[in-house]
């Protein structure tokens, strides 16, 4: 089977998918986006969450053939160009990006979460990133990226 999807603004097409195979699996392994992690393949631990016309999802959870037609915009598409999006630099300079395995989900999350929700509320921020699982350690520096983020955008 030939996907056509829309990915960070471009369109691609890929062919010979597999028609079991995961929109994560095209992004990371057709598509040579690896910014997307592969943890749980289950859709609990948020590592692969991407924007699927427009509203996060977990990639792992979504057949390939599901995408067709559709605009993907993985964590690469945040940043515009060399410029990084507010929340991947709230992410460096709080000291949220630990080992990096689920930083991808949780700035696609948290970036939703900025976009729509004004001065979102500690239990917001949470109940937000509940889908994303981090296994290094407390998710504090992670509350404090979305936070400084939530907070530049409201001084904009």
């Amino acid at each position: 089977m030939r996907v056509n999807v829309i990915v960070n603004g471009e369109q691609r097409q890929t062919d010979n998918v597999w028609e079991g195979e995961s929109l994560l699996y095209v992004l990371r392994e057709r598509l040579g986006l690896a910014g997307s992690k592969n943890a749980c393949e289950q859709g609990e631990c948020g590592s692969c969450t991407v924007y699927l016309d427009g509203v996060p999802a977990c990639a792992c959870l979504v057949a390939a053939g599901q995408a067709e037609g559709r605009e993907v915009r993985t964590v690469e598409g945040l940043a515009d160009g060399e410029n990084l999006d507010p929340i991947q630099e709230s992410f460096v300079e709080c000291g949220a990006v630990q080992c990096g395995f689920c930083t991808p989900g949780l700035l696609v999350t948290a970036h939703d979460l900025v976009a729509r929700t004004e001065n979102p509320s500690d239990a917001e921020i949470r109940e937000a990133l509940a889908g994303n699982l981090c296994r290094c350690t407390g998710y504090e520096k992670i509350l404090d990226a979305v936070r400084l983020a939530a907070a530049r955008k409201e001084h904009a």
